[in-house]
């Protein structure tokens, strides 16, 4: 089975990691593990209304930041992965974490993607959408979204 597990650095993707390993077998399992950087989405507002070669340079630097954390994110991942005897890789992306997550999906192809989810509800939802719902509605095959208890 081909898994792909779309993590964020979340509490809810550490839950959809440990779900992988508790729930499938290691011998008929790969795991690929995605990371998609959302970049500038979050950026911090004084960064998002500054001007200058200085801003740019904070600019920079702060990617250069979020990019060694994904990095260092998804390698934890695929270790902790690999420990519980999965075959496992890992990836980062940049762009809309739901379109990247599908695309992925998609170009491997996988036979399962698993995610967490962070059970936000009324404006926040409506503010911050939902990227395991678009998952869920067009995944070109079965998701399973974990709720952190």
């Amino acid at each position: 089975m081909k898994i792909l597990l779309a993590i964020d650095g979340s509490s809810c993707s550490q839950t959809a990691a440990e779900t992988v390993v508790r729930q499938f077998q290691p011998a008929g399992a790969e795991v690929h593990v995605l990371h998609v950087d959302e970049w500038p989405k979050d950026l911090p507002t004084a960064l998002a209304f500054s001007e200058g070669a200085s801003a740019v340079g904070e600019i920079l630097a702060l990617h250069e930041r979020r990019a060694h954390d994904a990095e260092h994110l998804v390698a934890g991942t695929t270790t902790a992965l690999r420990e519980a005897g999965f075959k496992s890789s890992g990836l980062v992306r940049s762009g809309e974490a739901r379109q990247q997550i599908l695309d992925y999906a998609a170009e491997w192809p996988a036979d399962l993607i698993v995610l967490g989810s962070h059970g936000r509800r009324g404006i926040n939802r409506f503010l911050l959408g939902s990227v395991s719902e678009a998952v869920v509605r067009h995944a070109p095959c079965s998701v399973e979204v974990v709720r952190r208890r």
